[in-house]
């Protein structure tokens, strides 16, 4: 066993290699820009304050609870299209992606009116902060609408990955960054404190861009707007590119009908991971919620320090998801050393990125938090828990990576399960226990964060380790 694990390591197969990354590229640079547009919202609204900062950071966690049956719904078509690819049965891409946009809208919509008819109910149940409660209310009554599109568009990303154009992410994504830094900008501050902050900069000139229309000053609402008008951009976006002529003939876009049967598979594979993305997102709440009672200066460093995080994993989840086509596209080859060897070389790749950005956040904290807010004490604290971010990163770059291989395997039951599990019963209370209970402070929750991300490792490594993945039918 041990030989033949030092033999997949050891074996760098080079041509593999190149494959993995220069699909992941584009993915990459495609998730660097997502999380630019995090960190851009992050940085924008933090200046308005920590209250402000709070109220989207807790908001955004809540809509992301809805927005996260997108991950099921992206798997579910990425890895039956990276299957059929690999079957040749080309066809049968277009017809995943036509199932999984049907109930994408079906499940989507009512959730979007559900999430703004009940914001004010919702909010509540999260946050006690009076002066934070009516902030969170306004950002997630207008960002409830972005529900539709921000889960169609994991859709299109699922597709688009899985038959490896994986360019098309990175263009949309780039574009749609821009519109957010534009429309945040505008709305967030207004057209005269635009003009004013690059007037004290001495480069007036550049106000001109925002000149055409007097923009209001909207604070935390105009960040929602532009999320919500961002999310709409990039939806149509992917939806255009389906015109390519390539696109449209090869994988019969357009045809009109549905397979039940293939619906039902997709389901199967697709609704594990949207049950455990909530669950997770659920759990990371309630470890906000925590960070809250601590204190609110540590729940705005922790808000900061998972912004900056993003820098690291993202790209990696970039790297999980060029694997995960690759295993999908060579288990439908039934070329089984492939799919395996698909694995190594994707945590190769993700192990120089997530190591690269550890080594950044332990030794450059100083540098690093102090360009997302202002606030002292909250940057006092940020700069103690990065350093411990950074190390995490070498134990997460496993579960990031494995994860992704094992979903486009068709192996989702085991990784939703473990997510669930892990993370109620030892992120959540352990976090409430070192933070609150035996008053470790900020450092309690990040501990069992830390100790939780550990776990979850070792048992995706066994998993994968077992082989049952190479048998799953999709």
């Amino acid at each position: 066993m041990l030989h033949k694990l030092r033999g997949f390591i050891l074996h760098v197969d080079i041509p593999l290699f190149k494959e993995v990354m220069l699909l992941a590229f584009p993915v990459i640079i495609s998730n660097i820009s997502r999380v630019f547009m995090h960190i851009t919202d992050t940085a924008m609204v933090g200046h308005l304050g920590k209250n402000s900062l709070v109220a989207v950071a807790m908001s955004g966690m809540i809509i992301w609870i809805a927005i996260s049956v997108g991950i099921g719904f992206r798997i579910a078509t990425q890895s039956v299209t990276a299957r059929r690819l690999g079957q040749e049965k080309l066809s049968e891409c277009g017809v995943a992606l036509r199932n999984v946009q049907f109930m994408c809208f079906i499940a989507t919509v009512p959730l979007s009116f559900l999430v703004y008819f009940f914001s004010d109910y919702i909010v509540r149940l999260f946050l006690n902060d009076p002066d934070v409660i009516p902030l969170s209310i306004d950002y997630l009554s207008v960002v409830s609408f972005s529900v539709y599109f921000s889960v169609s568009a994991f859709v299109f990303q699922g597709f688009y990955t899985g038959i490896e154009k994986t360019k098309i992410l990175m263009y949309v994504t780039i574009i749609s960054n821009l519109l957010n830094i534009y429309l945040n900008a505008a709305l967030i501050y207004g057209y005269k404190n635009i003009y004013l902050f690059f007037d004290s900069h001495g480069i007036e000139w550049l106000s001109i861009l925002w000149a055409w229309h007097d923009f209001p000053e909207l604070g935390v609402k105009g960040a929602a707007i532009a999320t919500l008008l961002s999310s709409m951009l990039m939806m149509i976006s992917y939806f255009l590119y389906l015109f390519n002529k390539e696109i449209r003939r090869k994988y019969k876009i357009f045809k009109l009908f549905l397979d039940f049967k293939m619906m039902k598979k997709q389901f199967l594979i697709g609704y594990p991971q949207s049950i455990s993305e909530i669950a997770l997102n659920f759990a990371f709440i309630m470890f906000y919620k925590i960070m809250g009672i601590i204190g609110i200066a540590q729940l705005a460093a922790t808000q900061v320090v998972f912004a900056i995080a993003h820098a690291s994993f993202l790209p990696a989840v970039g790297v999980g998801q060029a694997c995960a086509t690759l295993v999908g596209k060579y288990l439908g080859k039934e070329d089984i050393n492939k799919a395996a060897q698909s694995m190594v070389e994707g945590l190769r790749g993700s192990f120089m990125i997530m190591g690269t950005m550890g080594l950044v956040f332990i030794f450059f904290p100083n540098q690093i938090v102090p360009l997302f807010t202002n606030d002292i004490e909250v940057i006092n604290l940020g700069i103690q828990i990065l350093p411990w971010v950074g190390a995490i990163q070498f134990i997460d770059v496993f579960a990031i990576t494995l994860w992704f291989a094992l979903s486009g395997a068709g192996d989702t039951k085991f990784t939703a399960y473990l997510g669930i599990i892990a993370s109620w019963c030892i992120f959540v209370p352990l976090s409430y226990l070192l933070g609150i209970k035996l008053n470790f402070g900020l450092a309690g929750p990040w501990i069992a964060f830390g100790l939780y991300l550990f776990i979850e490792t070792v048992l995706i490594i066994f998993r994968v380790w077992q082989g049952k993945w190479k048998h799953i039918e999709v």
